[in-house]
């Protein structure tokens, strides 16, 4: 399939990372981690802007009352209530170093939260629970990155970008317990690592490459479907919306370096192949 992204915003993010859909504003915010920014398109006028900076901001969800869950540097997590960020947790002692990467909530409203290595300090997965601790799940990991959920519930897939590789775990929803770690996929070397992704409504997985410069989507089997190519290297992430769930938006990295990146580098993306996604979740940390 011969497809032509089409770009939608292009604030040249150093790292532009974790796009998603928000229903009742009709928008999409993405972050620019480094930067501290968070950033929002208006689907409807096409105005977008940088509505947040502050913290470094690794990953986020949406809650179920609209605010969005905002998951920082030092293993800070905090409310943005669209003006005012109130801290939850400023810091978390094994992160102090270290940052929160991609995260995503789960069905009944947990929160899985991976975070970076630091030096000799591996990356992790963490469980955010709706009480509000925090507990490891997976150590040891080299980059924490993106996650997606099967659609009968039953399976969280995790990237580990050094590893690259996404694996497939056992996902009880009543508990949130994840056993049974086992390969999906594994990128081949010279072909870009896994990045963020997402899971369609058939249980395709759409995973963003890394230093490959496209998006590629996999059956539930672990079949390469199809390559789709991006004016840019650093492909980070995939998130599907809209108002019936088949627009694509699709972040890009290297926005400050667009010579050697790409010309569409750290911009923001949008395809509509006809394709329905997966719901994200919403967390409901606190309420």
């Amino acid at each position: 399939m011969s497809v032509t992204p089409r770009l939608v915003a292009d604030f040249a993010c150093r790292i532009g990372e974790g796009p998603l859909w928000h229903a009742e504003r009709h928008c999409v915010y993405w972050t620019d981690i480094p930067a501290g920014r968070l950033f929002r398109l208006d689907v409807a006028s096409g105005a977008a802007e940088c509505c947040y900076e502050g913290r470094v901001v690794g990953g986020f969800t949406l809650q179920a009352d609209g605010q969005l869950l905002l998951f920082l540097d030092r293993g800070g997590i905090g409310l943005w209530d669209g003006q005012r960020l109130e801290l939850l947790r400023d810091e978390l002692p094994a992160e102090a170093s270290s940052r929160f990467n991609d995260v995503i909530a789960d069905p009944a409203g947990r929160v899985f939260c991976g975070t970076m290595c630091q030096g000799s300090s591996p990356g992790r997965l963490y469980r955010l629970d709706l009480d509000g601790t925090l507990e490891v799940v997976v150590d040891g990991v080299g980059c924490s990155n993106g996650l997606g959920f099967t659609p009968d519930r039953e399976g969280l897939y995790y990237t580990d970008s050094v590893a690259r590789e996404i694996d497939r775990f056992d996902y009880d929803q009543a508990t949130g317990a994840i056993a049974n770690r086992r390969p999906f996929v594994r990128t081949p070397a010279g072909e870009g690592v896994p990045d963020g992704m997402t899971v369609d409504a058939a249980g395709c997985v759409w995973s963003a490459r890394w230093d490959g410069g496209c998006l590629v989507q996999y059956s539930p089997a672990g079949e390469l479907l199809q390559r789709i190519e991006f004016p840019a290297r650093k492909v980070s992430s995939v998130t599907f919306g809209g108002p019936d769930g088949s627009d694509l938006w699709v972040t890009t990295a290297g926005g400050d370096a667009k010579a050697t990146e790409g010309a569409g580098a750290g911009a923001l993306f949008h395809l509509n192949l006809g394709i329905l996604g997966g719901p994200e979740f919403r967390s409901r940390i606190g309420l």
